[in-house]
């Protein structure tokens, strides 16, 4: 595929897309499986993002994960969105800082 990042379903299916790079499938460009599922109006907490990123890592290489949203932001409200999106930027930031760390 010519892509320099895809974007795969994660949250709603229970990193079962995810299942597809841990059998053997070599991706050497970006990907990013949601962190979050943007259909439901509940705001994950940051420490609930860090988890789903950190299962995420046990399948994915750093150097080519994406963290990213469910596609479809535009079906939620921006009281929904914007608190959500800040803790996913947060934990982001966390896991980069606690990866630094432990190299």
């Amino acid at each position: 595929m010519d892509a320099d990042v895809i974007t795969i379903e994660n949250s709603r299916f229970d990193e079962k897309l995810l299942s597809v790079f841990r059998e053997g499938v070599k991706y050497s460009a970006g990907i990013g499986p949601c962190v979050y599922d943007i259909h439901s109006p509940r705001i994950p907490s940051t420490e609930e993002i860090a988890d789903r990123i950190n299962k995420i890592l046990a399948v994915l290489e750093t150097n080519i994960l994406w963290v990213n949203p469910d596609c479809g932001l535009k079906t939620r409200k921006y009281t929904e969105v914007k608190p959500t999106l800040q803790n996913m930027v947060a934990a982001a930031k966390q896991l980069r800082t606690q990866l630094a760390t432990d190299k």
